[in-house]
């Protein structure tokens, strides 16, 4: 099942057919504890499209499917990542830190966004103007219920300003949260079952329609699994509408910066696919 967030209603893609229903209060949506089945009996009373016509109305905009949820993160979740850490920290001393929380039990977890600073789909997310080195996270995203359980899977763009955490790891506030640091998107693939840990995360740059980059992950690769990452942002912690929680990166672009223009897209088996151009704040 995937919800779509529309500018004046919601789509639902189940089973083959699309429906098409009113506009929701994604706080109370979001805050379901069976998500699935509140929208299956929903739909029931929504409008059954043809997948062309949900096709077509999905291409004049999508909004982030999200209601006023904090967004989470986690970090040095791939091998891959924690090397690229180390690398941009080494000047800074701060390269140990990253071995250690890769190897320790608890995991990094940070603020990243709040709902006003993450671009629909389709929309611009920022570079800062204070940072010399920006990339792309791409990133499965949990949809996590106010219990804690997993209702759901989204892609997310967790942007980064690596010159800015390179430089001390203590400034990674400013590197990760700011106007437009965030995207997630197209839609909410629910699912009662763990995703596949064989479903790839794909991320693409594309400068002046030439694609400059290009890489991909497996889930596998994923050290940290999403359950046990839900599990320690809710120790100590409460969500009455639910949240979301980036769960780290396995694609570091290195020798590459994003620059005003580009357009990234992030692509994960079974979710879906989440595009957005690149602006400076």
């Amino acid at each position: 099942m995937k919800i779509y967030k529309l500018p004046s209603g919601t789509l639902l893609q189940y089973q083959n057919q699309t429906f098409l229903g009113p506009a929701q209060d994604w706080d109370k949506l979001l805050a379901q504890e069976n998500l699935k089945d509140h929208l299956t009996t929903e739909s029931k009373s929504w409008k059954e499209i043809s997948a062309e016509e949900g096709e077509e109305i999905l291409k004049k905009g999508i909004l982030a499917p999200m209601g006023n949820q904090e967004i989470w993160a986690a970090g040095v979740t791939y091998y891959r990542s924690r090397t690229a850490r180390m690398e941009e920290s080494q000047d800074a001393g701060g390269a140990d830190f990253y071995d250690k929380v890769y190897h320790a039990d608890r995991p990094e977890l940070f603020f990243k966004a709040t709902a006003s600073r993450v671009s629909a789909p389709g929309a611009a997310v920022n570079i800062r103007k204070d940072s010399t080195w920006d990339v792309p996270e791409p990133e499965l995203t949990l949809v996590i219920s106010p219990s804690g359980k997993i209702q759901g899977y989204t892609c997310g763009n967790d942007m980064s300003s690596r010159s800015i955490e390179g430089e001390n790891p203590l400034y990674l506030p400013q590197a990760k949260v700011y106007a437009g640091c965030a995207a997630i998107g197209p839609c909410i693939f629910l699912t009662e079952k763990a995703i596949e840990e064989t479903a790839n995360i794909r991320l693409e740059i594309f400068r002046d329609d030439v694609l400059a980059f290009v890489g991909e992950t497996p889930l596998t690769q994923l050290k940290r699994k999403p359950k046990e990452l839900a599990g320690w942002l809710f120790k100590g912690n409460t969500f009455p509408i639910g949240c979301f929680l980036m769960t780290g990166t396995g694609i570091v672009p290195d020798d590459f910066t994003l620059e005003v223009g580009d357009k990234v897209r992030i692509g994960i088996d079974e979710v879906g696919v989440l595009e957005n151009l690149i602006e400076k704040i």
